[in-house]
């Protein structure tokens, strides 16, 4: 057996959960297929030698480019599930394709109708958040760099869609693959960051803050005078040093934040990554459409 043999035994090993995840993702067996597929020739191009786990690099593969494939579906306005009386899931079409039907069937079985409906509303970061994480297990760090956000921001998105589906009653939906355990901790460090940035305290911000700390601004921001980036405790204490008197604490999509709002129209969030106690990371969103889409409860 050669190298490429043996690489390709190595891959279908693992096409079942390749297919479970693009399923889950694209809600259509053949753009499934299509996907898993793309991630064998993405593999075959690659030096598999450099790759530890690949397990987790072919997921992370088949994930971008379902993500590629809902994108280019929401710029067509394509719906890919159609739903009949009879309960089933049939895609459009394919003159070439190639899917078993009752492998169709067992696998929409096995997600359930009223699950894929609802996922089939979300965006589609959203989606490919909620799915990866909360079906599958992986960690909000490891999906971050696949969407473009930071892991509290994909945090936020896979909180968002979960709250959609739970809202629908959605069977199969599950339950989150790891809940946060230190919410009210995190809630705690997040007002003392606030209270301290009012005041000006800078050696009380230097306490909530991880040496390391790293503020990332997104477009929006940095045109508004944000800085796209500022790197240590140091510096991200006098960024916000007696800065944030206009903010207020408010629950982003059930995550603690600082939120600044303008007439009663929120205009800039502050999202905070916060591990053992201290803040690791500040995210500062202004984009419009992100706003717009996040669910902001405001502290009593």
């Amino acid at each position: 057996m050669d190298d490429h043999d043996r690489l390709a035994a190595l891959f279908e090993s693992h096409r079942a959960h390749l297919r479970g995840v693009a399923y889950r993702i694209l809600g259509s067996a053949t753009e499934a297929e299509d996907a898993v597929q793309e991630s064998w020739l993405r593999l075959s191009r690659a030096d598999a030698g450099e790759v530890r786990n690949l397990r987790g690099w072919l997921t992370t593969v088949v994930a971008r480019v379902c993500l590629d494939m809902l994108r280019s579906r929401t710029s067509r306005r394509e719906d890919p599930v159609d739903v009949h009386t009879t309960g089933a899931v049939l895609d459009r079409p394919d003159p070439a394709g190639d899917v078993d039907p009752e492998r169709e069937a067992l696998l929409a079985d096995s997600v359930g109708l009223a699950l894929l409906v609802v996922l089939d509303t979300l965006r589609p970061a959203e989606r490919l958040a909620f799915v990866l994480h909360d079906m599958f297990g992986v960690p909000f760090d490891e999906i971050a760099p696949i969407v473009g956000r930071s892991p509290d921001a994909t945090k936020m998105l896979a909180s968002r869609a979960r709250r959609r589906v739970q809202d629908a009653g959605a069977p199969g939906a599950g339950t989150p693959a790891a809940d946060d355990p230190d919410a009210a901790r995190r809630r705690k460090v997040v007002g003392a960051f606030l209270a301290a940035s009012r005041e000006g305290d800078f050696e009380g911000l230097l306490a909530l803050l991880d040496p390391d700390v790293v503020l990332r601004s997104d477009d929006a921001a940095a045109a508004s005078g944000s800085p796209a980036e500022v790197l240590g405790a140091a510096a991200v204490a006098r960024t916000f040093a007696g800065r944030a008197r206009a903010a207020r604490l408010a629950l982003v999509d059930g995550v603690p934040a600082l939120v600044w709002a303008q007439g009663g129209v929120p205009r800039v969030v502050f999202g905070f990554t916060v591990t053992d106690g201290a803040i690791v990371a500040v995210d500062v969103i202004a984009d419009a459409a992100t706003l717009g889409d996040l669910d902001i409860e405001y502290a009593v």
